[in-house]
């Protein structure tokens, strides 16, 4: 099997599908690239077995058809440091040995492969469903989500995003218990709702792989084989689905909030990444103190003997309170709200805020919600 490649072309495609490998493969195997030649096409693929990641790119010169699975380690590494070059790709008939060849001062590199056959086969979805998905749409609604997952194996539905899918919108939810984010799109419909989790790591690459791309992302689903697969441009990446049920998330958003505080976005992010400086590291506990005429944010850590107070420009409506937040969390809240001004809605202490940005409406296309739990206030 022999053909030549450009390795731009192809180091872009393998630094695309290598996030899917994993540092602890079960299976020797799948420390591998998969090599597919079919006609003229080159088909990379790389798997975890939970996801599995293909590119395909055309070729002009190829000789056979065959498949091999290549060291991915070793060949990462030597295209990285490859100029823009046609590599001679060569593997011999037995199929343990491959070389690359480049023009560039005659380089040759050789080394070990191994029988595609060996490879586990990408999964199949059966009795599908799919639809269509602007790429900037998905690719925003991963990036609004992704950072509210949990991380606790005794909560695995937790740890991936919930994707529920009916005839007025497609809406993602993520949260981790602590912090919860729900993100709206009336653009997507279906005549048959749906909903499936979507694990974290696929998710991931996803998001790599459609940043800055304006196509559409085809996507398909199987309840009966538990995967989904989505397409754009040359790739294809699949993944097993979480098994199980999402918690019921509309049941913790309140929606009697008498309190309301605008503020800017930007300044209140400075003002609770300076003070919670000096919280407490185990905690982050930090202190905000509502009221009409000001607003205090305040931190200590009497371990250390650290304190912390600012004052900070807002308009608050509704009776003073005195409410504490994780500033970790609330600080990765405010960070993934993309307005200027940002609306706060509460009640009581010890029960969630609602953040959302202040020009949103409820009925429009795009609709972000947010929800961060207090925390117990020490006196």
């Amino acid at each position: 099997m022999k053909f030549i490649v450009s390795r731009n072309e192809l180091y872009k495609n393998l630094s695309t599908i290598s996030g899917v490998l994993s540092t602890n493969n079960t299976m020797p195997i799948l420390d591998n690239f998969l090599f597919v030649i079919k006609d003229d096409t080159l088909t990379v693929t790389a798997s975890d077995l939970d996801c599995t990641m293909s590119a395909v790119i055309k070729l002009s010169t190829v000789e056979g058809e065959g498949e091999v699975a290549v060291p991915s380690k070793n060949l990462l590494e030597t295209l990285k440091l490859m100029p823009e070059t046609p590599i001679n790709f060569v593997t011999e008939e037995d199929g343990d040995k491959v070389s690359l060849k480049f023009s560039v001062q005659g380089g040759e590199y050789n080394g070990h492969c191994y029988q595609g056959n060996e490879y586990p086969a990408a999964p199949t979805l059966g009795n599908s469903q799919g639809f269509e998905i602007d790429a900037p749409i998905l690719h925003k609604a991963i990036s609004k989500t992704l950072f509210a997952t949990g991380t606790d194996d005794l909560r695995p539905t937790m740890m991936g995003v919930f994707c529920e899918l009916n005839e007025e919108n497609i809406t993602f939810v993520a949260t981790d218990a602590h912090k919860l984010v729900k993100y709206r799109n009336s653009a997507i419909k279906t005549v048959d709702p749906t909903s499936f989790i979507l694990p974290k790591k696929p998710l991931q690459q996803l998001q790599k792989a459609i940043t800055g791309s304006t196509e559409k992302v085809r996507v398909d689903y199987s309840s009966e084989n538990n995967h989904i697969r989505f397409s754009f441009g040359n790739i294809v990446l699949y993944s097993s689905l979480l098994e199980g049920s999402y918690p019921k998330y509309q049941s913790v958003i309140p929606t009697n909030n008498d309190k309301s505080f605008i503020v800017s976005r930007e300044a209140f992010l400075s003002c609770i990444s300076r003070v919670g400086i000096y919280a407490n590291q185990s905690t982050y506990q930090i202190r905000v103190s509502l009221n009409a005429d000001s607003t205090n944010i305040n931190a200590e850590d009497i371990d250390f003997s650290n304190k912390a107070h600012e004052s900070i420009n807002g308009t608050y409506t509704g009776e003073p309170m005195d409410i504490g937040f994780n500033a970790k969390f609330l600080r990765e809240i405010f960070n993934n709200v993309d307005s200027a001004e940002v609306q706060m809605d509460m009640s009581q202490p010890n029960r969630a805020a609602i953040i959302y940005p202040v020009d949103q409406k409820e009925d429009d296309a795009e609709h972000l919600l947010m929800l961060i739990m207090p925390v117990m206030l020490n006196n």
